[in-house]
């Protein structure tokens, strides 16, 4: 269900990217943004940098098939953070299994941030019922005339 990716597996990654992507984001923030953020982010090299400079991304599979990817990178002592936690389609109960698993792999986790589109509301909605709370919104400048208006979560673990 959930495999550490490796160098060999940017090109999977990739591909769900854009997959995912262009299903989902296009109503949010346009096409062109889309493209530009794919360009971006999910080129070969990019993964590639996001990967050597510290996160770590695992690529989620149901019905032996490869359906999603996420990344997720310590910040400090007990604290990471949530870069990517994509699956494509409807998967009733997979993110929530797979949120588990990720709390599970790290045992140190105290907390955990995560940016999202403040209009992307299954994603936020998923994120309240896994225990997350909404800290603060952020506008991030990415370039071209492009930002990113998200909503910062974080979920603290109950001791």
């Amino acid at each position: 269900m959930l495999q550490l990716a490796q160098k060999s597996d940017i090109q999977t990654i990739q591909i769900l990217a854009k997959t995912i992507w262009n299903e989902h984001y296009v109503p949010f923030i346009g096409q062109a943004q889309v493209d530009y953020m794919l360009d971006l982010f999910y080129a070969p090299t990019a993964i590639l940098e996001q990967m050597t400079a510290g996160q770590q991304f695992y690529l989620i599979e149901a019905d032996a098939v490869q359906v999603g990817f996420l990344s997720i990178s310590k910040k400090e002592i007990g604290e990471y953070f949530i870069h990517k936690f994509y699956i494509n389609g409807r998967r009733k109960g997979l993110g929530a299994t797979v949120f588990a698993a990720i709390l599970v792999q790290y045992k140190d986790i105290e907390t955990i941030h995560l940016t999202v589109n403040k209009h992307n509301f299954k994603a936020i909605n998923f994120y309240f019922k896994m225990g997350f709370v909404i800290e603060k919104t952020a506008i991030f400048d990415i370039g071209n005339d492009y930002v990113m208006d998200d909503f910062v979560m974080v979920f603290r673990r109950k001791s």
